[in-house]
């Protein structure tokens, strides 16, 4: 049986943060979460007018993973994401692509059963649980929960769902995990400043890698690798995920440098994660069908 985090909520990515409990590499770890609105909005009647914005983006944590070192590599396997029964969804005025014209505030709360996100209309979203908030203590000061950087954070990459395997730079000992705002369906890009935000239960083994090194977080699939990087604008975002890979490319495979950035042009995809928070979120996708490792 997995380890359960619950019932501990923080706001901010922070190595003064105390943790709850300390796993050990290699470990079974299941994190109890609730949605980005703290559960706030689950009962009829509640508004937008009524939340409390500083319990906002809370992530379940942190833990402190025993032999973690700063220089080393946090790897995070995403083995269960199971959900609760009701999402919740916001438009806010001047808040995401759209927020400049969205009339008013408006909650939704969605029933999800049955492997569907009922959106109301007569529509029915497949069911696609992903995780928005993930990450360890960043290198300096304290980061919200909501901001997105080297440290992970608020990613909202939908590829980080069950199966996949999330790699985090370790910036302080004993890393800090933490992870929360997990989403039963999100497009990507979140233009709406929400996806489905949902309550779960989500199981992950956590392990430490010695002697690589990384800039900013990598995740893995069954299909690809893909670098992720947050900065202030998309463009610049975009820049330093496919420079991520680039190096990677130009060391796996053996490529001098304009050699491996054809082979980006050429088979790579640019893809966006989020371009709603405070830093824009992108990453950059080779097949493993090309680059079969990266470490």
């Amino acid at each position: 049986m997995s380890k359960i985090i619950s019932g501990n909520y923080v706001y901010f990515m922070d190595k003064e943060e105390k943790p709850v409990d300390r796993v050990t590499p290699g470990e079974t770890v299941t994190f109890e979460t609730v949605d980005c609105f703290g559960g706030q909005m689950t009962e009829e009647g509640t508004e937008i007018g009524a939340l409390d914005w500083d319990r906002i983006n809370p992530a379940t944590g942190p833990v402190w993973v025993e032999n973690a070192k700063p220089g080393d590599i946090l790897k995070v396997e995403i083995i269960k994401i199971e959900t609760g029964e009701l999402g919740i969804m916001a438009a806010l005025p001047m808040e995401g692509v759209l927020g400049g014209k969205v009339p008013h505030p408006e909650v939704r709360r969605m029933p999800v059963k049955d492997g569907y996100v009922e959106f109301g209309e007569n529509i029915k979203l497949p069911k696609r649980p992903m995780i928005g908030v993930i990450g360890v203590a960043p290198a300096g000061e304290k980061i919200p929960c909501g901001t997105p950087g080297a440290h992970g954070g608020n990613m909202d990459n939908t590829r980080i769902s069950e199966g996949s395997v999330l790699y985090l730079p370790v910036f302080q000992e004993g890393a800090l995990f933490a992870m929360g705002d997990v989403h039963a369906c999100m497009g990507d890009g979140e233009i709406m400043v929400s996806g489905v935000e949902i309550s779960a239960s989500v199981t992950v083994r956590i392990d430490v890698i010695k002697g690589k090194t990384l800039n900013n977080p990598a995740l893995e699939d069954e299909h690809a690798f893909y670098t992720i990087a947050s900065e202030q604008n998309l463009e610049e975002a975009v820049k330093k995920a496919v420079e991520d890979m680039h190096e990677i490319v130009q060391k796996k495979l053996g490529l001098d440098y304009n050699k491996a950035g054809m082979l980006l042009s050429a088979a790579g995809d640019v893809q966006i994660c989020q371009v709603v928070d405070p830093e824009r979120t992108a990453r950059f996708c080779m097949p493993k069908s090309i680059l079969p490792e990266i470490f």
